[in-house]
């Protein structure tokens, strides 16, 4: 639903509500005059113009009625019966009721296609040894592009030229920069960190992240739930069924002289009315596409009605630890030197090189130690790849990654590290390792309360990582996660979802990417924490994309919130129908009630569901 097409059907109503505002003054003036006639027809064919071609349509390429032509029919039999104004306001409503609908869509669409946090729109493409900016749109597989210092990748390829760290946070999910050199594969929206690049394309752009969101917005608002699928049959059988109540009730109680063929004929256009499963048939689309709009306002990609059902009575949730669980930022845990060492003076040197890198592991262990460590006028220069170096009183100093031999002491606590799945940044002297900085993920604060939101709803956590049993246990402990599986391969994850599938019935996986998608793609519903990549796009049923844990529960309660609002609306609207059709078997209401009462309760069904797009 474009905006285009909001005014447009806005406008329409709009003039329907003029025609008839003049059809009610000049019936007050001269009620026999067939200017009234007029105005009320005008009303008629401008305000019911779109739904009549959207039913016409519908019925040609389905071969079936629909409730579209079941009102034109209804608002047919008002005018020949002589009320014109019934008919007119008939249609008048359906029409408020189907902007309504078109609004929800495109409330829709608008919040989920926001939630994208744009790709570059442009490249510096090589050509013939001259950068020369282009849209990425315009690239071709085989291109080369350069990709400078603190710039994204704009496409998915292989380096040809140079050699970089890049944060590939965004499709990984882990929080450790990766270094990449010549030959190897970097993906889009990946950040350079270190020095500039050539990358050749391996990937048509048509293939973007950004297109991938496009077209998953028209199929998530496209896609019928299981709920959906079940009125649309409903109606489709039932809209015959209407058909030929009324028309018995044309024919049959003139044949016994019960009513009148005129009476009867009243009535049997009541029917038409009153029977139209219109409320019905608006239950749940507006009500799916306002929730869908909810989350997208939260940053919840949902992708579609289906996961939104699924959520309802999930039993337990297996969750990713990296990117997951744990925020993404390191935190230095450890420093440790060797004991024959001026310990104060390698953290002054550590200190002063890592506090002149932009690199994210050296800017944790500058904020961790402090400006009380700097030397002044130490002389300092990025190695691309390996780290900083200095030489500084006789002896080079060397941070990071650089052939240095080992130092006992020091490999026995690098062992023990390791083992805890530390990430270690090594410090050197004239070629030996004289020291190393631990750095460990944090885990997110709020991670215990989302554990016990999700407990007191009686969902059970699980914690699946692929770290050393010791690491998972306190990770799980802090957290208030009830179990944990270590050691795990990506399809040993892949074993304990179905297991848990087995024990507790339905489950989601929470991951972060590309290595928890056969996970993702086992359980009952699965989500994708972070930014929207290739992967989590394709395999993940829900992607958070602020990448805040405590979405997780709110998805949950959205999801039962929009199943109270479908469930109330279907109630309503078959309510009103029974009793709108027992009162018209024993004439209690006319057909000006039955108009009001009909399409009021259809509008006030799109209002409830239009309330989910509120908190």
């Amino acid at each position: 639903m474009t905006r285009k097409q909001l005014i447009i059907e806005t406008t329409l109503v709009v003039i329907s509500i003029l025609f008839i505002a003049l059809g009610f003054l000049f019936e007050a003036l001269t009620p026999t005059s067939w200017i009234v006639a007029l105005f009320f027809g005008l009303s008629f064919a401008i305000g019911g113009y779109e739904k009549a071609k959207e039913g016409i349509l519908a019925t040609i390429h389905k071969k079936a009625l629909n409730v579209e032509i079941l009102m034109i029919l209804a608002a047919l039999g008002a005018f020949i019966v002589g009320d014109y104004s019934e008919g007119a306001i008939l249609i008048l409503i359906f029409s408020i009721s189907g902007v309504l609908e078109s609004y929800a869509t495109s409330k829709s669409e608008k919040a989920l296609t926001s939630l994208l946090k744009l790709a570059p729109k442009t490249a510096l493409k090589l050509d013939n040894n001259h950068e020369v900016e282009v849209p990425v749109a315009e690239l071709s597989v085989g291109d080369r592009v350069i990709v400078k210092v603190g710039a994204q990748v704009p496409v998915d390829g292989i380096i040809i030229k140079g050699s970089t760290s890049l944060d590939q946070a965004a499709i990984t999910g882990e929080f450790v920069p990766v270094f990449r050199e010549e030959q190897q594969n970097v993906f889009a929206g990946s950040i350079n960190i270190e020095s500039t690049i050539v990358v050749e394309t391996k990937k048509d752009p048509k293939d973007s992240v950004v297109q991938k969101i496009v077209d998953f917005v028209a199929k998530a608002q496209s896609e019928k739930t299981r709920s959906q699928s079940f009125i649309d049959t409903f109606e489709r059988y039932y809209v015959y069924v209407v058909i030929a109540i009324a028309i018995f009730m044309m024919l049959v109680p003139p044949l016994f002289n019960w009513w009148t063929p005129a009476y009867a004929f009243n009535r049997g256009v009541i029917v038409l009315v009153v029977g139209s499963p219109c409320a019905l048939v608006a239950s749940i689309t507006p009500a799916m596409l306002s929730a869908l709009s909810n989350g997208a306002r939260k940053r919840i990609l949902i992708k579609g009605g289906h996961p939104l059902e699924d959520l309802i009575g999930i039993k337990a949730i297996m969750l990713d630890k990296t990117g997951t669980i744990t925020s993404g930022v390191p935190h230095v845990v450890r420093i440790e030197t060797v004991t024959d060492l001026d310990r104060e003076k390698i953290l002054s040197v550590l200190y002063t090189l890592e506090r002149q890198s932009d690199h994210p592991l050296a800017k944790s262990i500058a904020d961790h130690l402090g400006n009380q460590y700097l030397i002044e006028n130490m002389k300092s220069q990025e190695v691309s790849g390996h780290g900083m170096e200095a030489n500084y009183e006789g002896s080079l100093w060397q941070i990071g990654r650089f052939p240095a031999k080992e130092h006992p002491e020091i490999q026995e606590k690098l062992d023990r590290c390791n083992a805890l799945g530390h990430s270690a940044v090594m410090i050197i002297k004239d070629g030996h390792v004289v020291g190393f900085v631990a750095l460990m993920d944090t885990i997110r604060e709020n991670a215990k309360d989302v554990m016990a939101d999700l407990r007191a709803m009686g969902v059970r956590t699980v914690l699946l990582t692929g770290d050393h049993k010791f690491t998972a246990n306190a990770i799980a402990k802090e957290a208030g996660i009830d179990e944990f599986k270590a050691d795990l391969l990506p399809e040993e994850k892949v074993k304990y979802v179905k297991e848990y599938k087995e024990k507790y019935g339905k489950v989601m996986m929470v991951g972060d990417g590309i290595n928890d998608a056969p996970a993702l793609a086992t359980a009952d519903v699965s989500l994708a924490m972070g930014t929207g990549t290739d992967v989590s796009l394709e395999t993940a049923d829900v992607v958070i994309m602020n990448d805040q844990l405590e979405s997780i529960p709110k998805l949950i309660k959205l999801a039962k919130r929009t199943r109270r609002v479908t469930l109330q609306n279907v109630i309503f609207s078959v309510s009103v129908i029974l009793f709108l059709l027992i009162s018209n078997v024993f004439g209690i209401i006319e057909l000006p009630i039955g108009v009001v009462a009909h399409e009021g309760s259809t509008i006030l069904v799109i209002l409830n569901s239009l309330r989910l797009l509120l908190k």
